[in-house]
């Protein structure tokens, strides 16, 4: 399992697991090849020994069966937040069948997953329901396949928290959808590292595993967490489910992604929480970090590469 195949390997959740991917390979051997159809927004992954940047559409069959040729495992990682049913349909339902075909067709038997915990049938969302859709479609296949289901992630370059922590630097109030919704978020390196070490680890075959923190949170305590940790808390306002959808389609309408679509409010109906019938992080040794242990430091500045940021006032450089 030296080469590796990874998709969606330049988002969020990709930086972590090729970091590891390096770390596990010690720079002996192997590719990890990421695809992207925009090599000039890679940042550090181009870095990185071993992570091979390769300009290509995935969507393009003739292309995927390309870079699937000689490889030994595929990370799947591609996936959308926001979007149209048909767009949805195509990222979630159709691409896994077609990457399904690819792996069938190439001899690579090895995949592990990203799909999202609360994936169902008959989820009240249409992400949840499109990532089970996806989920069904790879268990037909004659896959060694593991699925990861991971809570809302946070980290450094979080969408999340970082978010409502910037959000709350600009508005005085917070009027929040969903505020008693329950989320179990998990660290952004603990699913990067379960995903890794399940290459080596053959127990994780044919397993859905569900990656959440080790606490129970309420977005509400959430948004109230990061507007404390980043110097600017702010008074939330919890908005009824109608008024929600209403104030999410009004954001669905502004340019560029949206903060909040309808989808994700219709998500937060049911809660986003292990449910304790499939194997956790900690039944792979993994003991998953808690959202006040990694993130009061990066939101205040203090971590990560905000730290820099006094010496390069210093040097004229901000």
């Amino acid at each position: 399992m030296n080469n590796i195949l990874v998709l969606g390997g330049t988002g969020f959740v990709g930086n972590s697991v090729c970091d590891k991917l390096v770390t596990r390979s010690g720079g002996a051997g192997g590719r990890i090849v990421v695809p992207t159809r925009f090599p000039g927004r890679v940042g550090s992954l181009q870095a990185l020994p071993t992570v091979e940047i390769v300009r290509a559409d995935v969507h393009d069959d003739a292309t995927l069966r390309r870079l699937l040729r000689g490889k030994d495992a595929v990370i799947q990682l591609i996936a959308i937040l926001h979007g149209r049913p048909a767009e949805f349909q195509r990222a979630h339902v159709e691409f896994p069948k077609r990457l399904a075909d690819a792996c069938a067709a190439c001899g690579v038997k090895r995949m592990i997953h990203v799909s999202a915990l609360g994936a169902g049938e008959n989820s009240p969302a249409l992400y949840q329901r499109t990532k089970a859709a996806g989920e069904a479609a790879l268990k037909q296949a004659p896959l060694d396949l593991t699925i990861a289901r991971p809570s809302v992630i946070f980290g450094e370059h979080d969408h999340f928290l970082n978010l409502f922590a910037r959000l709350q630097r600009i508005f005085p109030v917070m009027p929040l959808a969903g505020a008693n919704a329950k989320f179990q978020p998990v660290w952004v390196e603990d699913v990067a590292q379960l995903i890794v070490q399940s290459l080596d680890n053959r127990t994780t075959i044919g397993q859905t595993i569900e990656c959440t923190g080790p606490q129970v949170y309420t977005l509400r305590q959430l948004v109230a967490m990061a507007g404390l940790w980043s110097g600017h808390p702010r008074p939330i306002i919890g908005l009824p489910h109608a008024v929600g959808r209403l104030q999410a389609a009004l954001l669905e309408l502004l340019p560029g992604a949206p903060l909040m679509s309808r989808d994700n409010v219709d998500a937060m109906k049911i809660d986003n929480v292990a449910s304790g019938t499939l194997p956790g992080l900690t039944n792979f040794g993994i003991r998953p970090r808690s959202v006040d242990s990694v993130m009061p430091g990066l939101l205040a500045g203090t971590d990560g590469p905000a730290r820099l940021d006094p010496w390069r006032t210093q040097a004229g450089r901000r």
